[in-house]
């Protein structure tokens, strides 16, 4: 588990008189006692920040400014201007120095990206262990947690080959039962990275028996992430709420087993919605496990995959993705068709459908046209099936 909170000196919280050294505190105060605004929630806390472009600016704010620029009832404007929550985050912080926690603002820069760019994304998230894990490739492993052998077995295949293909990929899921706990014990046996994303307050570990494999998680590198504080009151709904947090950290979602319900299934749903690419491992059609995968994959929402190769190729890693933008410059000049093709891109990614639309080309001209132009350096693929211009 971490010391200090990052970047600034603790255990010094009397913030009456504010130092340099404790500006970066003062901003993480502030994220955090948005989070505690009666009435406001995950949703109403990330529309503040993206209208006022960060919790400082949101609490400098007056009460009709807040009306006015973000739409604002009036009750909760008013507990913004009373600074209401202020307590609740100096007790937080407090609490995180003395557990080892790292509590991290969503406009910290170290705040993983692609979590960054979902709709409901936490205001706050609350780490042990290493955060710059967070922003690594990732990839969430999930699933039942009346897991068979075979899925097992398999889930450690698909770990391990992945691992071979992409030295650096990280592994995230829910550190549950089941299909969880085997993906975080696979990752650690194929020398990877993991991440457990949990639906309690740190530095607890929920179920108690996977508190050892956390302990390890960590100490290998990984994290433990949660977004609710230790004031949070535990009820039992944060499960789904949580798997929203597991999507949006991960480039794509295996499914690896699951019956035709669950919270897995609700994880794929999060990741197809958050544009992500969505996988799962077929299994027999009488093996209730695997209902619901040979759905998902039956209704075209996931892509069946067999290995760590064909997860890497679906989310084009093989292609170099998260390597720089080639030069084109001395390669093989761009045909008049590619040119024109070349038009169809505006200064934002597009996605396939749209490109297809917008070229009246078959799938299979289409999938030959990005392919030339992928290997020219003039555009690049992304995750979701998009694609951006490279020059």
């Amino acid at each position: 588990m971490l010391g200090p909170i990052m970047g600034c000196d603790a255990p010094n919280f009397a913030l009456k008189r504010l130092t340099p050294k404790k500006f970066c505190l003062q901003m993480l105060l502030e994220s955090i006692a948005l989070s505690f605004v009666p009435n406001l929630g995950v949703r109403g806390a990330v529309h503040l920040v993206e209208c006022f472009g960060s919790a400082e600016a949101v609490y400098a704010a007056s009460e009709a400014e807040l009306i006015e620029r973000a739409d604002l009832r009036r009750d909760i404007a008013a507990s913004i201007v009373a600074r209401k929550g202020f307590s609740e985050a100096e007790r937080e912080l407090v609490y995180c120095s003395r557990n080892g926690i790292t509590p991290l603002c969503s406009t910290n820069e170290a705040y993983p990206r692609l979590l960054r760019e979902i709709d409901d994304y936490p205001i706050v998230l609350y780490v042990c262990g290493d955060v710059s894990v967070l922003s690594r490739p990732s990839v969430a492993f999930v699933g039942t947690r009346k897991m068979s052998a075979y899925g097992q077995r398999m889930c450690e295949g698909l770990i391990s080959s992945l691992k071979d293909v992409v030295p650096d990929v990280s592994i995230v899921s829910g550190l549950a039962y089941g299909i969880d706990g085997a993906s975080h014990r696979a990752a650690l046996m194929a020398g990877a990275t993991t991440v457990g994303v949990l639906a309690n307050t740190l530095p607890s570990v929920t179920p108690v028996a996977n508190e050892r494999l956390a302990a390890e998680m960590v100490a290998r590198g990984g994290a433990l992430v949660t977004e609710l504080n230790s004031q949070s009151k535990q009820n039992g709904r944060y499960f789904i709420p949580r798997n929203r947090i597991i999507a949006g950290l991960c480039t794509g979602v295996v499914v690896v087993e699951s019956g035709e319900s669950g919270g897995s299934l609700s994880t794929a749903a999060f990741a197809d919605g958050y544009n992500r690419q969505v996988m799962a491992l077929p299994g027999r059609a009488s093996d209730s496990n695997s209902r619901g995968c040979n759905l998902l994959i039956r209704n075209r929402k996931a892509q069946l995959v067999l290995s760590g190769e064909d997860i890497a190729c679906e989310l084009m890693w093989e292609l170099g993705l998260d390597s720089e933008p080639k030069e084109v410059s001395g390669a093989i000049p761009l045909t008049d068709d590619e040119q024109t093709f070349m038009e169809l891109f505006d200064s934002e990614p597009i996605g396939i459908d749209e490109l297809q639309v917008r070229s009246g080309l078959s799938s299979g001209e289409l999938t030959l046209m990005l392919m030339n132009l992928e290997l020219s350096g003039a555009v690049r693929p992304l995750p979701g099936k998009r694609y951006e211009k490279s020059i």
